[in-house]
């Protein structure tokens, strides 16, 4: 018999360590079922009810009830103690997934289930349901292994001859003639082939195999391997500095600082392919938006099937089979977005994290954690190494790599071809403004897209949405329609004339008259895509040129809802001899087309205007990103960046990509107002549907942390007040929030864990602290 500590799959900070469970010799072994391991869900009693849990260590039993307790906390004596019910699944993660689990717990001040439910297949974990009758009863997971059945040749099908009037038998027996067939092909194309096969199946002219199916890779053609190409000096000296942080084998850090088109990928490549010559696994994180099936062919090139994918816009199944891939051990190398570091590859010696300035790295729920601290951590335990690679790294990875010994920084300052930047035109909007024009495009970028386009090329144009909504507002009362669920205002959209509150999806018809005055005078504000589509395509269909046969390929949110959509779009915008890409955010970073020429900024400074401190930083890495994406190749680019804040240091910093004149400007501010990197930083959120209970809560958490603060740790650290959040009130919660900070070596989590897991938490308001936020709206 052994103790298992194990943690229940109830999301409480009161749950805050793991509970020990007798396990018997039968089950240790899986007599009669699943053996119990680190990393499997078991059933357990916990007060009384039925719960799942999953086993984090299994200890010896002790002769003697009195000798203490091991790291989790566990009794080494089984006396007393309540037995595992049930072991439910195989394990899902081994002792190092415990470990993490635990860390993240501490860290980011999360509940402990939700943390190790990080490590679990995707959708494939059982729970606790009640039932009509109250009784409560484990639900298998709805997603799992998917087995085809495929039929084969028998020892007898050579020598077989079926009668003449046996024509479904004939057809069967030509399909699997030609190669290994699956059941449902032969169902679909001869309709019910059951009897035929199992007269087949009965003479062992056929067999029937059972073979693991991986949903989503149906019709992929194996990967063509490509060869290394050779490497700048640039580069050479960038993958020698990844080789000696693995090497040291205690978790630096390298951050490659490389202009856009640099070879940094290449880079990322070669250190890999050196990773998986000593036998070790690697991980690369890519945001979600940069998961383009571009970035997966340059891995799955190199390495072959030996590659798994893990992003959100796979399914559940597909998700759990790449899941399941990996831990089988036949991916050595793992691409996904920060959710791929909690996947099952063990002996990882090297993880990538590219473009590692995205916020997008950051969760914006429980467990609220930032994969490169995360990486960090793994690759210290491990004995690998972290790279970093970003054109625009963020100023908390600059500030490490110049104060701490385990980081090291390499710059690729040259694109890998040789290729020179493209120029960068700011366009003062103001001034277009004041000598008479209104038109939503510049004179100059009119100008240059009717170039460019004429000579057959193509053009990118961002529209930098991140900001400022479109609204409506009446221009005789003010009334601008506000969602009732949300306080902001809902964004109206060209098709189908609708106001959508972006939050909660609230929608309602946009209203012809304005309903609080009933004037007709209602104004467009702001410019989304559909509408920038409409005004763009008027703009080129007067172009001499260009005219209507240029298509403009629009990517936003909504055009890319659909499976497949994302890819789709890239392909048709590569097909076209000139054409137009015209998107959000999500076109500034991993596209890579030889014939784009022109970028085009149409609103860069929406999000300078945010409430933020890293608006300016934001903005900064926003445009020397999308400059990035012209003139990738032999033809010149340029980039046209509009804006009414053309005097602004970020704006003019990226114009002459110029790090240096943005970082002598941003850091004193950052400094002399105590943000980041010179202090940490916890955000505690408080929201409910009451606003006066949320309020009450808010300063009675305030007054507990304030007291805890200044009991521990002095005048070091300062809590403010509990205020509203910027988005105030958000899918019919009200949401306040308290800022703590303290100094870069203390440990921010310690107090804050200490409140949340002995606090009394209030029915009617939820609270969470969001350790080293990433933006305080």
């Amino acid at each position: 018999m052994k103790i298992a500590s194990v943690i229940v799959d109830i999301p409480t900070q009161a749950l805050d360590t793991p509970y020990s469970y007798a396990v018997s010799d039968e089950m240790l072994v899986g007599d009669g079922g699943l053996p119990a391991e680190v990393g499997c869900a078991v059933l357990v009693s916990l007060g009384g009810r039925k719960a799942v849990g999953y086993i984090v260590s299994l200890d010896e039993v002790e002769a003697s009830p009195d000798e203490g307790t091991d790291l989790w906390g566990t009794p080494r004596s089984a006396a007393d103690l309540k037995q595992v019910e049930a072991v439910l699944t195989k394990s899902s993660f081994d002792e190092e997934g415990a470990a993490c689990a635990l860390w993240l717990a501490d860290r980011y001040a999360a509940p402990l289930s939700e943390c190790v439910r990080l490590f679990t297949p995707p959708r494939a974990v059982p729970r606790i349901v009640r039932g009509r009758d109250g009784r409560y009863r484990v639900e298998e997971p709805a997603i799992g292994a998917v087995d085809d059945r495929w039929v084969v040749r028998g020892e007898a099908f050579d020598s077989f001859e079926p009668r003449k009037n046996a024509a479904k038998q004939k057809a069967v027996l030509a399909a699997v003639a030609a190669g290994d067939v699956r059941v449902s092909e032969l169902a679909a194309e001869y309709g019910n082939v059951a009897s035929t096969l199992k007269a087949l199946e009965s003479k062992d002219v056929v067999r029937i195999e059972h073979r693991r199916r991986l949903r989503g890779m149906d019709g992929c053609a194996p990967a063509c391997r490509t060869a290394p190409p050779p490497l700048t000096f640039d580069q050479l000296a960038a993958v020698n500095a990844i080789e000696a942080a693995r090497a040291a084998g205690e978790g630096r850090v390298v951050l490659v600082d490389g202009v856009t088109g640099s070879g940094k990928t290449e880079v990322y490549l070669q250190a890999i392919e050196r990773t998986l010559a000593e036998g070790r696994r690697a991980i690369v994180l890519v945001p979600e938006i940069s998961l383009t099936p571009q970035t997966v062919a340059r891995f799955r090139g190199r390495f072959g099937d030996a590659v798994a994918v893990m992003h959100s816009r796979m399914s559940d199944g597909e998700r759990y089979d790449q899941w399941d891939y990996i831990k089988s051990g036949a991916a050595q190398v793992v691409v996904g977005a920060r959710s791929a570091l909690f996947t099952p590859a063990v002996n990882v010696g090297l993880v990538v994290i590219d473009e590692e300035h995205e916020g997008s790295y950051k969760q914006d729920s429980s467990p609220r954690y930032h994969a490169r601290e995360v990486a960090e951590w793994m690759m210290a335990r491990g004995g690998g190494a972290l790279v970093l690679g970003s054109a625009t790294p963020s100023i908390e990875s600059l500030y490490q790599a110049n104060k701490n010994p385990l980081w090291a920084q390499v710059g690729l300052l040259q694109r890998a071809n040789g290729r020179p930047m493209p120029a960068i035109e700011v366009v003062n909007m103001a001034a277009e403004f004041a000598s008479g024009s209104r038109a939503m495009f510049s004179g100059r970028l009119t100008r240059a897209l009717g170039e460019e386009l004429s000579l057959g090329r193509k053009a990118v144009l961002l529209l930098n949405q991140r900001g400022f909504a479109k609204f409506l507002l009446c221009r005789d009362c003010g009334f601008v329609p506000e969602c009732p669920h949300c306080s902001t205002s809902l964004t109206y959209h060209e098709q189908g004339s609708k106001l959508v509150c972006h939050h909660c999806g609230y929608s309602e018809a946009a209203p012809p008259v304005c309903p609080e005055c009933g004037s007709p005078y209602l104004k467009k504000f702001g410019a989304g895509t559909q509408r920038v589509e409409l005004e763009l395509r008027s703009l080129l269909d007067s172009l001499p040129g260009v005219g209507p046969q240029v298509p403009i390929i629009r990517m936003d949110a909504d055009t890319t809802q659909a499976k497949g959509a994302h890819q789709a779009l890239l392909e048709e915008f590569a097909a076209a001899d000139a054409a137009v890409l015209l998107g959000t955010q999500m076109i500034a970073k991993g596209l890579d087309f030889d014939d784009v020429t022109l970028v085009g900024v149409i609103n860069a400074d929406t999000q300078l205007h945010l409430p933020d401190y890293r608006a300016g930083e934001r903005t900064f890495q926003l445009i020397e990103q999308v400059a990035g994406r012209a003139g990738r190749a032999e033809l010149d680019g340029r980039v046209m960046v509009q804006t009414y804040e053309a005097d602004d240091v970020a704006i003019r910093a990226a114009a002459t990509y110029n790090r240096g004149m943005f970082l002598r400007a941003e850091l004193p501010k950052r400094k002399l107002l105590g943000y980041p990197p010179y202090v940490r930083m916890a955000n505690v959120l408080i929201w409910g549907a009451d606003e006066h209970e949320v309020a009450t809560e808010a300063e009675l958490i305030h007054g507990q942390l304030a007291e805890i603060v200044r009991n521990e740790v002095g005048e070091r650290w300062s809590v403010l007040p509990a205020v509203p959040c910027v988005l105030g009130k958000l899918r019919n919660t009200y949401r306040y929030h308290i800022v703590v900070k303290a100094p870069l070596e203390d440990d921010l989590s310690a107090p804050l864990v200490r409140l949340f897991r002995t606090r009394h938490p209030n029915p009617k308001v939820s609270a969470a602290v969001d350790i080293d936020p990433m933006d305080l709206l």
